[in-house]
C-alpha cells in the first residue's frame, strides 16, 4: 500500500489539533497498559494496519504480554484481563461501532462501576481520539510497518 496524502504537511493545524486531544489524554491519569489496549482495540475493529502495528509495537514497549495481544479481539473468551480492563474494552467497542446499537444504559452502568465520571470521559476521549487517528490513517493511506516505539508516531 502506498501513502495517498501526507495530511500532516497538508493541513498542519488539523494534524497539531489532533496531537493536541492526543496529548490530553496521554496526560488524562489512565493507566498506560490500558489506554494501550483500547487504542489497539479499537483499530482492529475500524481495520487500520498503520495503528494496529503502532500500538502493538507501543504495548510491548510498555511490557504487555504476548499472550494478551494475540487475544485482545477476543477478549471476551480469555482469562487474561481484569474487571477494568473488560470494561474499558466493552466501551471501547460501543463506542466505536456506535452505529450499530449506541451504548445501552446497562453497559453505562457496567462501566460505571469501574470508572469514576472523570475516567469515563477521560477513557471516552481516548476513545474518541484513536477513532479519529484510525479514519485519518485509513483515508489517507498511512503505510504500516515502519514505526518504532519511541521515535514519534501519528
Amino acid at each position: 500500500m502506498e501513502s495517498r496524502l501526507p495530511y500532516k504537511a497538508v493541513v498542519p493545524e488539523a494534524y497539531q489539533a489532533m496531537r493536541g486531544v492526543e496529548n490530553f489524554v496521554r496526560n488524562c491519569g489512565l493507566e498506560k497498559s490500558l489506554l494501550e489496549l483500547v487504542r489497539l482495540r479499537a483499530s482492529q475493529i475500524n481495520g487500520c494496519a498503520f495503528c494496529i502495528d503502532m500500538h502493538t509495537k507501543d504495548a510491548r514497549a510498555g511490557g504487555e504480554s504476548e499472550q494478551r495481544l494475540y487475544l485482545l479481539s477476543a477478549w471476551k473468551e480469555a482469562p487474561f484481563f481484569d474487571a477494568r480492563e473488560r470494561a474499558a474494552l466493552e466501551w471501547t467497542e460501543a463506542i466505536t461501532l456506535l452505529a450499530n446499537n449506541h451504548v445501552p444504559e446497562e453497559l453505562y452502568l457496567r462501566v460505571r462501576r469501574q470508572f469514576s465520571e472523570k475516567e469515563m470521559v477521560n477513557l471516552t476521549m481516548a476513545i474518541v481520539s484513536i477513532n479519529g487517528w484510525n479514519r485519518l490513517a485509513i483515508a489517507f493511506g498511512s503505510v504500516a510497518g515502519q514505526y518504532q516505539p519511541g521515535k514519534g508516531g501519528t
